[in-house]
């Protein structure tokens, strides 16, 4: 199991750290691959069970999109809101539920499907894992439908596998044309891996210890790492460069975007981010809508089903319905134009 920090968070005294109210992420429990003699990376084989509002889901339905592997891997998703105190099987659980109706929108979510990967359409993501004896419920999940056995539940090691076999796999996309996540280049990677560290530890995870907090100093530490790497990520892109490396996009734009597609109608309130938004930092909020218009973003993700799933779990689940200045999101997304580049400065 791997201790890269940019993959999981350092288990250490973990108890005792959320016992005084600090956010600890745990350790996703399997970590085969496609490639793996069990696993060969042939098309049609896999499947994803993700969620929409999750945004390590959304770092996995990225990378079937930009890698485009829409039709080679099949994918369910569960109903943003999981189950509550009055499931049978408990709650806090995610639930493949097309029926549930949103209180956002008041209608079904139409991205939201039954549960075909198994082929027993099972309810809960958890009756996946009670399939191959674990008590896990985490999504998102790669699952091998002939083997009928999980291979991953790491999306950090998910959307590799997925750059790495995305030929194999049968994307659709000419070897020489498509995207690739991880270009082979040593210097480039050695670029990639740190600001993946830093854009999980301190961005992706970073906006959890920030929001799920119960210990003043432990948000007060987690919202300063924050923005201290949001102001460095806008002052490398000050430079005139369209993606995080260069003129190239790679995994880690594809680990950064998540986070921030969430911030400025999300984060900024449910996760207590409210320093700034992604709009008064001109060159990322750039970036930001660059991201947005690659082929296939667009529809990998869902601010409803955002909103929904972190709004609909707060202690009265009331859905925001705002921001709707300068512009409702996502739609803001395609206007680059709306961050000046003296936005938030004095």
């Amino acid at each position: 199991m791997t201790n890269d920090t940019s993959v999981q968070e350092d288990q250490d005294n973990a108890k005792q750290r959320r016992a005084r109210g600090e956010f600890v992420r745990g350790v996703s429990g399997f970590r085969r691959a496609i490639g793996d003699p069990d696993f060969p990376p042939e098309p049609g084989r896999y499947h994803l069970f993700v969620a929409l509002n999750c945004p390590w889901c959304h770092r996995v339905t990225l990378a079937r999109a930009v890698l485009g592997l829409q039709n080679s891997i099949t994918m369910d998703v569960a109903f943003p809101n999981r189950t509550g105190d009055d499931d049978p099987d408990g709650p806090n659980l995610w639930e493949f539920a097309p029926d549930r109706v949103a209180s956002l929108t008041g209608q079904t979510l139409p991205e939201c499907t039954p549960e075909t990967g198994t082929g027993e359409a099972l309810r809960l993501a958890k009756e996946i894992y009670r399939r191959e004896g674990s008590e896990e419920q985490s999504v998102p999940i790669l699952y091998d439908k002939i083997a009928r056995r999980i291979v991953n539940n790491e999306s950090a090691e998910i959307i590799r596998m997925l750059d790495v076999h995305a030929d194999a796999l049968n994307g659709g996309t000419a070897e020489a044309k498509r995207v690739r996540l991880l270009p082979d280049d040593a210097d480039l990677m050695k670029q990639i891996g740190a600001l993946n560290d830093r854009i999980y530890v301190t961005i992706n995870n970073g906006a959890y210890k920030a929001g799920f907090s119960s210990d003043q100093a432990i948000y007060g530490q987690a919202f300063e790492a924050y923005f201290e790497t949001l102001n460095a990520l806008e002052t490398l892109l000050s430079d005139g460069r369209d993606y995080l490396t260069g003129e190239t996009f790679t995994e880690a734009d594809l680990r950064l975007f998540p986070t921030l597609y969430r911030h400025d109608p999300v984060y900024y309130v449910r996760m207590k981010l409210n320093g700034a938004r992604i709009l008064d930092h001109p060159y990322l909020w750039r970036w930001l809508c660059r991201v947005y218009a690659i082929e296939g973003v667009a529809d990998a993700g869902s601010l409803v089903h955002c909103r929904q799933g972190y709004f609909g779990r707060s202690w009265n689940g009331v859905v925001p319905l705002g921001p709707f200045k300068p512009m409702p999101y996502p739609a803001a997304y395609s206007h680059p134009e709306l961050a000046e580049p003296d936005v938030g400065k004095a």
